[in-house]
C-alpha cells in the first residue's frame, strides 16, 4: 500500500473506490486525483485529504493509474498520457466495451494494462469488479488490481474474452433489479398497498433473498421451489411469469447489453 496511485476522472465511481481504498488502509498521501472541474478536485481535498493533481502530473507520479473516464473520453485521455508515461506503470482501465489493447497501441510498448468492469454497488462497498490482464499483466498486476477493487467489494477473474459477457451480466445488472422493484412496487400499488409500505417489502424481500442465494450454497431452483407450494400463491405467479415469456425476455435483454458492449469496443457509438 506504499505505492502511490491515482485516480483519473475520479467522478462517483472513482470517489467511491478512493473511499474504499482509504477505509481498507491506504494512506490519503498515497492517493491522487484528477478531475475535470478544479472545484470539483477541491471537494475531494476536503473530503479525504488526497492530492489533487493534473493528467500529466499522475502519469509521472503514481506508480497505478486508474482510468475511470467515460469510453468515449478515453482515446482523448491517452493522447494526453502517451508521452508521459514510463513504461513501469501500472495501467487499470474501468471503460466499458474497451479492450487492453486500445490502450496498449496508444501507450509505451510493453507497459502493463489491466481491465475491470466494476459496477454502481461500489458506493455501498457490494461491488462486483471483474478483472482481466492484457498482454504485459503479470500475477503481480493482477493481484494488486485485486486489493484496490477488494476495497469496495468481490472481485472474479475472466479471461478477456468473456468481459463483455460479464458487462452485461453484473456491469449492467444493478439496473435490471432497480428496473423489477419498480415494477413490482407498481403491481403493489394496484393492489392496495401505499408505495412506501410496498418499496419496504420488496427491498428488504430482494436483501433476504440475495443473502440465501449467497450464504446457503443452494441451487436457486432449490430455493425457488421452497417457497413454491402445490397449487399456491407463488406458482399461479410463476405461471404468469412464463406465460409473458419473461425468462425470454431476460436472455434477449443480456444478449443486447452483450452485443452493445461489443459494438462499444469496435469504436461504434451510435
Amino acid at each position: 500500500m506504499s505505492q502511490k496511485v491515482a485516480v483519473l476522472g475520479t467522478g462517483k465511481i472513482g470517489e467511491a473506490l478512493l473511499s474504499g481504498m482509504i477505509r481498507a488502509g491506504w494512506a490519503p498521501a498515497d492517493l491522487l486525483v484528477t478531475a475535470r472541474r478544479p472545484e470539483r478536485a477541491e471537494e475531494l481535498r476536503t473530503r479525504y485529504g488526497v492530492a489533487p493533481v493534473s493528467n500529466i502530473e499522475a502519469a509521472k507520479t503514481a506508480d497505478t493509474l486508474i482510468l475511470t473516464v467515460k469510453p468515449q473520453d478515453m482515446g482523448t485521455l491517452l493522447d494526453e498520457l502517451a508521452p508521459h508515461v514510463p513504461g513501469d506503470r501500472l495501467i487499470i482501465s474501468g471503460a466499458a466495451g474497451i479492450p487492453t489493447s486500445f490502450f496498449e497501441e496508444r501507450l509505451p510498448a510493453g507497459i502493463p494494462v489491466v481491465r475491470v468492469m466494476t459496477n454502481t454497488p461500489a458506493l455501498v462497498d457490494e461491488a462486483m469488479s471483474v478483472i482481466s490482464a492484457g498482454s504485459h499483466a503479470t500475477e503481480q498486476h493482477l493481484a494488486h488490481a485485486e486489493e484496490i477493487f477488494g476495497a469496495v467489494g468481490k472481485t472474479l477473474r475472466v479471461p478477456e474474452t468473456q468481459q463483455d459477457a460479464c458487462t452485461a451480466l453484473s456491469g449492467s445488472g444493478p439496473a435490471y433489479f432497480f428496473y423489477l422493484v419498480e415494477a413490482m412496487t407498481d403491481a403493489g400499488i394496484l393492489l392496495g398497498l401505499p408505495r412506501d409500505k410496498a418499496h419496504d417489502l420488496i427491498v428488504q424481500s430482494a436483501i433476504g433473498a440475495a443473502v440465501m442465494l449467497r450464504d446457503s450454497g443452494e441451487h436457486p431452483v432449490k430455493l425457488r421451489e421452497n417457497v413454491t407450494s402445490p397449487a399456491g400463491t407463488t406458482i399461479n405467479a410463476i405461471r404468469e411469469l412464463e406465460n409473458h415469456g419473461v425468462r425470454a425476455a431476460l436472455i434477449a435483454a443480456l444478449e443486447a447489453a452483450r452485443d452493445r458492449s461489443r459494438e462499444l469496443a469496435s469504436g461504434k457509438k451510435d
